[in-house]
C-alpha cells in the first residue's frame, strides 16, 4: 500500500509537535492510551456531546476513533510497541469486506502506518497467511464504485441519490492508500468544482447555497491531489475563510455557526497550509482559542462549551498546535 495525502499530513503534524514539551506529549498520550480497549482497538466517547451517557456499546472499539487516536501517538512520538501489537492484533477483527468508506480508510490508514512505525503487517499478500488479505483489500476499495454518481461524485451510502463531497474526498483517499486512483478523475474534478458557491467555499451536498469549512478543507484536498488548484481558487477560499474566523482565532462550521470548534479550526488552517494563504492571517489568536479548548490533565475538547475529551477532538487539537508549531518555524 502507498502514502500519500495522510501519510504526509502525519508527518507534518509530527515535524510541528517535534518541540512539544515532552511533559505535556506524554499527558496527551496517556490520556488516548486510556481509551484503548481490552480487544485492542480504541472507544469514543463516554457522554455523547450533550453530556447523556452512551449506552456500553457505543463505548466499544471503533475503527474511526483508532485511526485517530493512532494519528495522534504518531504526531506525538509516542506510540509505544505494546499499543501498536494490540492495535494491530485488533484490526483483524475490525475487517469485514463490506466496511463503509469511513472505517474503509481507517482500516487502510491504520494499516500502513502500523507497518511503517512499527512493523507491524496487518494485510498479507497470501491469504493463507493473514484473515485479511492484499485481495480482499482492494476489492474492498474498488467496491466503492456501487457508491459513483451520474454527477462524478460518490455517495455516502447505498441509498444516497446525492455525491457527498466529503465522502468522495474518502474514496479518493482509500484508492490512493492502496497506490491506485479512482477511475475517471476528470469527472471527480468536474463533481468537486460544481460544489463551489458564491461565497467562495463549497458544500456537502448539491442543494446546500452556505458552503461550510469542512466541505470546503475536503474539496481543496481533492483538488491539491489532482492537480487542480489555481489562483482564482486560492483567491475565493481565502475570501471565504475569512468570513468564517472567530474573533478568538478558531473557526466557525459556517457563517452562521456562533462558536468555533475544533474539527472547524483544524481544517480551516490545514487548507490555508494547502493554498499557502498568509493575508488576512489565519493564525492570528489561533494559540488562544487552542488553550481554550485544551484540557490540563490530558486531550481536547470539542469546543469550549464541551464537557468531555475524546481521541478525535484530541486529534483536531495536537493539530491546530503542530500547525501552530509549523507556522513559527517558518517564520523564524
Amino acid at each position: 500500500m502507498s502514502a500519500g495525502y495522510l501519510i504526509t499530513l502525519g508527518d507534518d503534524l509530527k515535524r510541528g509537535l517535534a518541540t512539544f514539551p515532552v511533559e505535556l506529549a506524554q499527558r496527551h498520550a496517556r490520556f488516548i492510551e486510556s481509551r484503548q480497549q481490552d480487544d485492542g482497538g480504541f472507544g469514543g466517547r463516554v457522554e455523547a456531546l450533550d453530556g447523556t451517557p452512551l449506552a456500553a456499546d457505543e463505548a466499544t472499539s471503533d475503527l474511526y476513533y483508532a485511526a485517530f487516536a493512532v494519528r495522534s501517538l504518531v504526531a506525538l512520538g509516542q506510540l509505544a510497541p505494546q499499543v501498536a501489537q494490540r492495535a494491530g492484533n485488533w484490526m483483524g477483527q475490525a475487517w469485514s469486506p463490506r466496511l463503509n468508506v469511513i472505517d474503509l480508510v481507517s482500516w487502510l490508514y491504520l494499516s500502513v502506518v502500523l507497518q511503517i512505525e512499527q512493523g507491524i503487517e496487518t494485510v498479507s499478500v497470501q491469504a493463507a497467511n493473514s484473515s485479511v488479505s492484499s485481495e480482499d483489500v482492494l476489492e474492498a476499495v474498488h467496491r466503492l464504485e456501487e457508491l459513483r454518481r451520474p454527477d462524478g461524485g460518490y455517495a455516502k451510502s447505498m441509498e444516497g441519490v446525492s455525491s457527498s463531497t466529503y465522502h468522495s474526498f474518502l474514496a479518493a483517499l482509500a484508492y490512493e492508500l492502496v497506490g491506485q486512483s479512482p477511475p475517471e478523475i476528470a469527472r471527480l474534478m468536474s463533481f468537486v468544482k460544481s460544489r463551489q458557491r458564491d461565497d467562495g467555499g463549497f458544500v456537502e451536498i448539491g442543494p446546500m447555497k452556505r458552503s461550510g469549512t469542512n466541505p470546503t478543507a475536503a474539496a481543496v484536498a481533492l483538488l491539491k491531489m489532482y492537480g487542480e488548484i489555481t489562483p482564482a481558487l486560492k483567491s475565493d477560499v481565502a475570501g471565504y475563510l475569512s468570513d468564517v474566523k472567530a474573533s478568538d482565532g478558531g473557526y466557525l462550521a459556517n457563517s452562521r455557526i456562533p462558536f468555533p470548534d475544533g474539527l472547524s479550526t483544524f481544517t480551516a488552517l490545514v487548507t490555508c497550509r494547502t493554498l499557502d494563504i498568509e493575508s488576512p492571517s489565519p493564525w492570528r489568536r489561533v494559540g488562544a482559542f487552542m488553550k481554550s479548548i485544551e484540557v490540563p490533565t490530558g486531550g481536547f475538547l470539542a469546543a469550549g462549551w464541551d464537557r468531555e475529551a475524546d481521541v478525535e477532538y484530541t486529534f483536531y487539537g495536537l493539530g491546530i498546535r503542530a500547525l501552530i508549531g509549523l507556522e513559527a518555524k517558518a517564520a523564524s
